[in-house]
């Protein structure tokens, strides 16, 4: 496997565009279930955009309809995963990008892209992420830049 180098291993937006057209279900780890909450609105967003939401919030039932599950690794193999969304505190991102490399290799197709919400940087997190596999982002709004790329008239 290769090392993460930030400078030359940049994501393109044609990457993320594609990866964007791909997904069909999005694992929102510490989705909140109060609607005026960064992570909700991200999560409710993308849910009427068309992709499945997994909650991923433990000691609760639902969020946005959907059920919830403890931790990546609590979701059921029969759920494909396209795109792990973090809304946790950078610290807490490596073992999340482990567990999303794990979710890869433990299903058929899963988890091709992980990405950081705006304000979480981890140069480690990404790293596990990217020699895992699995396309990593950071600090970039998932809505924002599905809106840019996709909504917005880029995804021609």
């Amino acid at each position: 496997m290769t090392t993460f180098d930030p400078v030359q291993d940049e994501v393109t937006d044609a990457q993320v565009l594609t990866l964007l057209r791909q997904a069909r279900t999005i694992a929102v780890v510490g989705l909140s279930p109060k609607p005026d909450r960064p992570s909700y609105r991200v999560a409710a967003y993308l849910q009427q955009a068309g992709y499945r939401i997994i909650p991923v919030r433990p000691a609760l039932e639902t969020i946005l309809g959907e059920p919830c599950f403890a931790s990546l690794e609590a979701i059921p193999l029969e759920i494909v995963i396209d795109i792990v969304d973090v809304f946790r505190q950078a610290e807490e991102t490596p073992p999340l990008a482990l567990a999303a490399v794990r979710q890869m290799a433990d299903r058929e197709q899963s988890a091709r892209l992980f990405w950081l919400q705006s304000g979480i940087r981890n140069d480690a997190a990404l790293a596990i992420a990217r020699n895992g596999g699995l396309t990593g982002v950071q600090d970039r709004c998932l809505m924002i830049e599905h809106r840019r790329l996709v909504a917005g008239g880029l995804a021609g």
